[in-house]
């Protein structure tokens, strides 16, 4: 708990700006049993699982398989939460798919996985993610039972019926985990201006709330008021100083695109994250990391088919094997990316035409490497050089990038991280011409919302799909 003035910003119940960049479910900003809870829920029914498929088959858990729970248990925590109910069930499952799948591959690649039983195996991978749907479903019941409770639940109002704090109390009454009982609104509008409250929701005008409070023992007090209302926001702080309850100042920054949004402090002052990169400090390790160990390795089993491909270009066209392009990278700073070249002429100027199926300028061996994405080889030497990573927006021409910047809200957003070989536009099917502005934003539209889910299993589970994505050959011209 911190205070700015009479203004106590709290880390505990969320404010609406914490709500909207949390997705459905468990959320992991949270107070107390609930966020503990919330964040254990997945490593802790896996590794549960896992204990009573042993038991049932009657193989002691040691060794290996204590090992097995501490892997298991590392890459599920914390999980990324489902951003709604619609998504529970896939999300489980795929998050749930990628890690059998990279369990598999350290089992096969250390040899451990012939040293475990495999009907335990086998019946773990089917029973877990049941398991896991099972305690999706009924650990939010259960939760909000508990907070329910006489002592547990708290009372509270707002102080603003505005946009802002009605998509606060209809957070607070859909989630009842959050442990909060919506007693009504304060605001100094006529009832006629507030269409959208129903009036008995309307206690009163902000010169009654602190009154009132104090009269009915609220515990929490959210103030939804606009950032411009400074005066007023003041003297309402100055009221409820006399009252007990817990305040909480709502920004109304729900107008803004939320690219890794989080609460943070600067030597005890507190600022509001509203666009950030995903990737600092630890992640930033990571994902270098993960994009190292993936181009190198990919590099190795791919040095045949690249002495094929430069044979095949010079063999069947004149012009350089490789083409090079001015694309924007990171924090929009241009940047010069490889791909073998497919085309008989090398645009890179203030107009570029997009390639479209059965495009003149592609060769006949080009069509045969965009068929099946061979042409992006040489960005894995990108990867290296640190301009690119494997996972992440794929980078547009710079003469493209500075069309759909002013036509497209957000759009250079997507540059808070590398560009990348694939992406999630890719994996949706989001592939070939762009020929109107509605196909480049929904594009843009997976790309931040790759900036906001983003993990290493994120990652993992795009590059996967890329595989399948590509042998299809949809929208590959």
């Amino acid at each position: 708990m911190e205070t700015v003035g009479h203004m106590e910003v709290a880390r505990g119940p969320p404010s609406s700006a914490m709500i909207a960049m949390q997705p459905f479910g468990f959320r992991r900003l949270e107070p107390g049993i609930a966020a503990l809870v919330q964040m254990l829920i997945e490593p802790a029914v896996t590794v549960g699982t896992l204990l009573v498929v042993a038991a049932w088959f009657g193989v002691p858990f040691v060794g290996r398989y204590v090992i097995l729970a501490l892997l298991v248990f590392a890459m599920t925590f914390p999980g990324e939460a489902p951003r709604d109910r619609a998504h529970v069930a896939r999300t489980i499952i795929g998050r749930w798919v990628t890690t059998v799948g990279l369990l598999l591959l350290l089992g096969w690649s250390s040899g451990a996985l012939q040293a475990l039983d495999q009907r335990v195996l086998l019946a773990w991978v089917v029973a877990t993610p049941w398991m896991l749907l099972g305690a999706h479903r009924l650990c939010p019941v259960i939760l909000a039972r508990f907070c329910a409770a006489e002592g547990v639940q708290r009372t509270a109002v707002v102080a603003g019926a505005n946009e802002i704090g009605r998509k606060l109390v209809e957070r607070i009454e859909a989630d009842r985990v959050f442990g909060l009982r919506f007693v009504g609104y304060f605001d100094d509008r006529r009832a006629a201006r507030l269409e959208d409250v129903e009036p008995h929701r309307v206690l009163g005008s902000l010169a009654t709330l602190a009154d009132f409070v104090k009269r009915h023992h609220i515990d929490v007090i959210y103030v939804a008021l606009p950032m411009c209302s400074q005066p007023r926001v003041r003297k309402l702080l100055d009221e409820l100083h006399d009252t007990t309850a817990s305040i909480y100042f709502v920004p109304n920054i729900l107008l803004f695109d939320l690219i890794q949004a989080r609460v943070d402090t600067i030597d005890g002052i507190p600022v509001l994250a509203v666009c950030e990169s995903p990737y600092r400090g630890l992640n930033a390790l990571v994902k270098r990391a993960s994009d190292l160990v993936l181009a190198i390795a990919i590099l190795a089993l791919s040095a045949p088919i690249w002495v094929l491909i430069a044979i095949g270009i010079k063999w069947t066209s004149r012009g350089p094997i490789l083409f090079k392009q001015r694309r924007y990278g990171l924090d929009g700073k241009e940047m010069v990316i490889y791909k073998f070249r497919t085309m008989t002429c090398l645009d890179d100027g203030d107009a570029i035409a997009q390639a479209v199926e059965g495009d003149p300028r592609t060769t006949r061996f080009g069509a045969l490497l965009r068929r099946y994405s061979l042409d992006e080889l040489p960005q894995l030497v990108n990867v290296l050089q640190g301009r690119m990573s494997v996972v992440g927006p794929r980078p547009h021409a710079v003469a493209h990038n500075e069309v759909y910047r002013k036509v497209i809200r957000g759009y250079m957003m997507r540059h808070k991280v590398k560009p990348g070989i694939t992406g999630l536009a890719q994996v949706r099917g989001l592939r070939g011409e762009t020929d109107t502005v509605a196909k480049m934003r929904a594009r843009i539209e997976c790309d931040l919302e790759y900036l906001r889910r983003w993990s290493p299993l994120f990652d993992l589970s795009i590059a996967l799909k890329t595989v399948a994505i590509v042998l299809s050959r949809k929208n590959a011209y």
